[in-house]
């Protein structure tokens, strides 16, 4: 992790790219548009999760109804992760993004008219497999719109959607559901969707042939230089790269334990200092707003040392080691007596994987030719949600047979950043561009 590395030059300033008229700024407004679709896409998701106390009565659900019906959204999102980030690659971001949204907007509205449970699964399946598309079409994005130096930075704005969302969706959900009902709550939140798919299909366009960006943005953009030109790569063929497995390694490692934050933490609240659920907001509400501020710090802090002319394996690593070292902390989360003392230790380990996470979708685009970085996006998507739904079951099991004592998924969670960081250094010493076959 020495800045002596070489694998990549290290970027020149800004003020380097030459001068083609005024700077246009555009390359931001589709953070925006991201940042959007990535809320959208947690309120769509979690809403049922909210409403559920209403549908279990209304609709005779019993807890094993409602627990199949995560699982089967968990499953097709996982698969959907994958297959999205194929057709990515060979349609392009515009409209594979415009089809992803679009289609998980039906599933979603699709709620309100339903009543049976079958009929709900094949909807709740469906959102989950279109969903699939939001980080490989916004990774994407970010990779064909941003220099090196700043895509770590962008991919941490737009990621604070996820907490957006997360603040949003309970607020929206319950005032919409007492207004309203709950058929009404799906169709209102499910037309976000079509919102924005029509901002979408008005703003974007590749940036060398976009109106609203200026030469000299345009220079900024590619101020990388050229990618050479490759061969079409197979799905499978990217598994033959280090670059491919060290992002399933993280995304594997990393994304359990911010499950493991969402799920779980309400009810460890309740049990540890007796916060129900109606005074849990608070509680969550901050370790959301935290976790914001570390995904926007993460991109920072490797765009940073980038300017400073650190080499893109320094700068990424640097950034990745500090964040993992700030989770470290969290295994003290079961000892401590003070509900604000446990809060704030889990904000500081929520903000820390917003922050190694902005990162690590960087080494996708920092290291895959354009052509394959949603397919690889894909592949570490469909190994997270897998690892997820695995990390769950031996987390109940865990908890069972000890109690409900949380000492070791916190120790687990303190220390996966770390184990997951050394060993995708030890499969990608340096941080380095996949060599692949020219076209």
């Amino acid at each position: 992790m020495s800045r002596s590395h070489t694998d990549t030059a290290p970027a020149t300033a800004e003020a380097a790219t030459p001068a083609h008229g005024p700077m246009t700024h555009f390359r931001w407004a589709i953070v925006v548009m991201l940042f959007l679709a990535t809320t959208i896409n947690y309120i769509h998701r979690s809403s049922i999760s909210f409403l559920k106390p209403v549908l279990d009565v209304e609709l005779g659900w019993s807890q094993q109804d409602f627990g199949n019906l995560i699982m089967i959204t968990a499953l097709a999102y996982a698969v959907g992760y994958a297959m999205a980030g194929r057709l990515l690659d060979w349609i392009g971001v515009r409209l594979g993004y415009t089809l992803s949204m679009a289609c998980w907007s039906v599933a979603a509205t699709a709620q309100a008219f339903l009543t049976a449970l079958t009929p709900f699964a094949i909807a709740r399946g469906a959102l989950g497999f279109t969903q699939g598309g939001n980080f490989p079409s916004a990774i994407k994005a970010v990779t064909e719109y941003f220099p090196r130096r700043e895509r770590a930075f962008a991919i941490g704005l737009f990621n604070t959607g996820s907490g957006v969302g997360a603040i949003i969706c309970p607020l929206l959900v319950a005032w919409l559901a007492k207004h309203y009902g709950w058929r009404e709550t799906f169709l209102i939140t499910g037309s976000l969707g079509f919102v924005w798919v029509v901002l979408w299909l008005l703003l974007y366009r590749p940036p060398d042939r976009h109106p609203r960006v200026s030469p000299a943005e345009l220079a900024l953009i590619r101020s990388d230089g050229a990618q050479p030109a490759v061969a079409r790569i197979s799905w499978l063929s990217l598994l033959g790269h280090r670059q491919t497995w060290a992002f399933i390694v993280g995304m594997a490692m990393s994304a359990p334990v911010w499950w493991f934050y969402v799920n779980w933490m309400p009810d460890f609240l309740n049990r540890q200092h007796g916060i129900k659920l109606g005074a849990a907001a608070p509680p969550l509400m901050t370790i959301f707003m935290v976790s914001n501020l570390g995904s926007i710090t993460g991109g920072w802090l490797s765009m940073r040392l980038l300017k400073r002319g650190w080499s893109i394996n320094a700068s990424r690593k640097t950034a990745m080691l500090a964040f993992a070292m700030c989770a470290v902390p969290v295994w003290l989360t079961p000892l401590v007596d003070n509900v604000w003392v446990a809060v704030a230790l889990v904000s500081l380990a929520a903000a820390a994987h917003c922050g190694f996470v902005a990162n690590l979708f960087a080494l996708v685009s920092d290291t895959v030719p354009f052509k394959a970085v949603s397919s690889v996006i894909g592949i570490g998507g469909m190994a997270a949600a897998l690892a997820g739904a695995f990390a769950a079951k031996m987390i109940g099991m865990v908890l069972d047979k000890t109690g409900d004592n949380y000492m070791i998924p916190f120790a687990v969670a303190s220390f996966a950043y770390l184990v997951a960081l050394l060993t995708m250094h030890l499969l990608l010493p340096r941080w380095q561009s996949m060599k692949m076959p020219p076209a």
